[in-house]
C-alpha cells in the first residue's frame, strides 16, 4: 500500500515538472505562415476572392488584387451591388468584379448583371460579360489585357421587369 503510494506520488510530481505549454510530439520551431501548406478559400466574399469558382471559370489569374476603390450601384439612393477593379500583375490583367449585396439578392428573384472593363484609349469595353435572368451574388469579367491605356471597372445590374439598367464604376486607372 505504501509503495503505491509513493508511486502515484512520484508520477504526480512528474507531471508537475512538465509545463503545461510544452510541445513534446513535435521537433523544432513551428514553420511561419509563407512556409505552411495553403489551404486558401475558395467560397466566394464581398471583397472579391480570385480562387472562387465564378472567377476561376471566368480565368482570374490566383494574384489578382484591387486597386483603387470601390464604387457603388444604386436603386433609388439603396446600395445594390458593389463595382471593384482587379489586377493581377503575373497574368498582366485586368478585371471587373461586381459583388450583389443580400438585401438586393434577397428581394429579387432574377436580374441581368454584366461587367467589363472601360478602355479610355479605345472608347470600349473590354472583358465584358453578361449574365440575363441570373439569381447569383459574384460576376467577374473577362480579362482584359492590362496596358498603360487608362481603365475602369463597370457593371450593372437590371432587375427582371424593370426597364431601368442601374450601373456603377470605378475611378478612371492609368
Amino acid at each position: 500500500m505504501r509503495s503505491r503510494m509513493f508511486a502515484t506520488a512520484a508520477v504526480a510530481a512528474a507531471f508537475v515538472m512538465v509545463p503545461a505549454g510544452s510541445a513534446l510530439a513535435g521537433s523544432g520551431p513551428a514553420p511561419a505562415p509563407s512556409e505552411r501548406a495553403s489551404s486558401q478559400s475558395t467560397a466566394p466574399t464581398p471583397e472579391g476572392n480570385p480562387l472562387s469558382k465564378r472567377a476561376q471559370a471566368s480565368d482570374v489569374c490566383y494574384d489578382a488584387r484591387q486597386i483603387g476603390e470601390t464604387r457603388h450601384i444604386k436603386q433609388g439612393g439603396e446600395i445594390i451591388a458593389s463595382v471593384k477593379h482587379f489586377s493581377s500583375s503575373i497574368c498582366e490583367a485586368d478585371y471587373s468584379y461586381v459583388w450583389l449585396w443580400q438585401s438586393f439578392v434577397d428581394k429579387e428573384d432574377d436580374y441581368d448583371v454584366s461587367a467589363g472593363m472601360f478602355n479610355y484609349a479605345e472608347d470600349g469595353q473590354q472583358g465584358q460579360v453578361s449574365w440575363p435572368k441570373d439569381n447569383g451574388q459574384e460576376y467577374w469579367s473577362e480579362r482584359s489585357d492590362a496596358s498603360y491605356d487608362c481603365k475602369a471597372a463597370v457593371g450593372s445590374v437590371r432587375p427582371a421587369g424593370s426597364a431601368t439598367t442601374y450601373s456603377g464604376q470605378t475611378d478612371k486607372r492609368c
